[in-house]
């Protein structure tokens, strides 16, 4: 089980336009936003147990307005095994074969929901089958790529989580806690849980609870905890984790997943690291609801055992730039540092995005030459209106603690003796990724400069 706190993209479908250029007014594109496989557990001891798709259009230029159109299904490959319940916007042209309407999207929207389709899996049906649901949309002058569904049985428990709400505005120094439902929609109960949770540097948990263990890690805390309760099919239950958001906190994560407990899951998630036991209460899951119950097995469909939730708070951190000032004669090489200082309270970090805190831009001195640059810079290439002139950027990492700096050494090269050469350099604050100027309340020291022989 490998858990990653750091990414750009977690447990979902995304659509992403990778190197792509500006996106004209009249030029867009459709698309089909579905998840590309999904598992329907064989009837057991408490009948079928239904899977909910969610079929989604897309578009590509949300500057365009986007007509009402049509997705059509066909679920004729998993007809043997599975049956289809079409919702009421869906007009059946077969047993298999559907069309539904989707709302238009008006401009500034890009996507919408086309379909909830309801799947089951048939009785006596055969374990090993499977097969495509396939998908294609129009909308006005638009057609989608084709998109498809691998659909295939399975016999176990499912585990999965609930999405916490995201919480803003939270204040320093105050409490708060993580709500989320654990449910199991296989058709085979799970004895215990393992539960892995990892809150960010900015949050600290309530409770060190006895069925968990404890890890501190550059980023936060994680915990693993094993959980007795049993969890049949169709049961849900509530999980509750208490934090407090500390002085330093502002762009928090508190990241968790579930799987069925084994011995071997729990040794893999502690890997090389070591944890130390909690002495609290026990963290407990609290029924919801009940259904029935079958034996153990794997988890059918991970798809949903991970959920991730965004936690801000209402906090600043001074990002303080500084340069330097170097010296020597002709044909020397020198090492000039520019260094980014976070002066908190809050330390600064993109766990989502995966971002740079701060990136600064510069050119080199009259008289020198870059020779030399960290692995995180680079440069653009010369511009028409300043051929002979290039701009160097360099980044810190994604996260940087509240009293923490990052130093970054640039080699030049004195081609020229040119008395107090200096070059300016500046943090560019409007990253859409990481906007400095959203928390730094002080921007006019984010600017510095690079003296040579001055």
């Amino acid at each position: 089980m490998k858990h990653r706190l750091l990414g750009a993209a977690l447990a979902g479908c995304a659509l992403a336009a990778v190197g792509a250029g500006p996106v004209h007014a009249m030029s867009d594109q459709l698309w089909i936003d579905v998840p590309s496989e999904t598992v329907l557990p064989v009837s057991g001891p408490g009948g079928s147990t239904e899977r909910t798709l969610t079929v989604r259009v897309a578009h590509d230029n949300t500057e365009n307005e986007v007509a009402p159109g049509r997705l059509t299904v066909d679920a004729s490959e998993v007809s043997a095994f599975a049956r289809v319940a079409w919702p009421s916007n869906c007009v059946p042209e077969s047993a298999v074969r559907a069309v539904c309407d989707f709302p238009g999207m008006p401009a500034g929207t890009d996507i919408v929901t086309a379909a909830r389709l309801r799947l089951s899996a048939l009785p006596d049906a055969d374990p090993a089958a499977s097969g495509q649901v396939r998908y294609t949309a129009t909308a006005g002058e638009l057609t989608s790529f084709p998109a498809e569904t691998r659909i295939s049985l399975g016999d176990g428990p499912d585990l999965g989580l609930s999405q916490a709400e995201y919480q803003r505005d939270l204040r320093p120094g105050t409490d708060t806690r993580v709500s989320a439902t654990v449910g199991n929609s296989g058709n085979r109960s799970v004895e215990r849980t393992l539960l892995w949770i990892n809150a960010s540097y900015g949050l600290r948990f309530k409770e060190r609870h006895s069925n968990c263990e404890y890890r501190r890690h550059e980023t936060g805390t994680s915990a693993l905890c094993v959980l007795d309760e049993k969890v049949a099919p169709g049961e849900q239950y509530a999980l509750t984790t208490g934090l407090r958001v500390r002085d330093r906190a502002l762009y928090e994560r508190f990241d968790h997943s579930v799987v069925p407990y084994s011995d071997a899951a729990l040794e893999e998630a502690r890997g090389e690291w070591a944890w130390t036991p909690g002495t609290g209460p026990e963290l407990d899951l609290r029924p919801a609801a009940t259904r029935t119950a079958a034996a153990a097995g794997e988890d059918l469909d991970l798809s949903d055992n991970y959920r991730a939730v965004i936690l801000d708070a209402r906090n600043t951190a001074d990002l303080k730039l500084t340069g330097s000032r170097v010296r020597g004669a002709v044909g020397d090489t020198v090492t000039a540092a520019v260094t980014v200082h976070n002066r908190g309270p809050a330390w600064v970090a993109s766990l989502g995005a995966g971002a740079a805190v701060a990136t600064v831009r510069f050119q080199a001195p009259r008289g020198t030459t870059v020779t030399g640059l960290p692995e995180e810079c680079w440069t653009l290439p010369e511009s028409a209106d300043e051929p002979s002139v290039t701009t160097y950027f360099c980044k810190t990492p994604i996260y940087l603690h509240d009293g923490a700096s990052h130093t970054m050494a640039i080699r030049l090269r004195i081609d020229e003796v040119v008395r107090g050469a200096r070059t300016t350099v500046e943090t560019l604050n409007d990253d859409p990724e990481l906007s400095i100027r959203e928390f730094d309340p002080n921007l006019r020291n984010n600017t510095s400069e690079i003296v040579v022989n001055g």
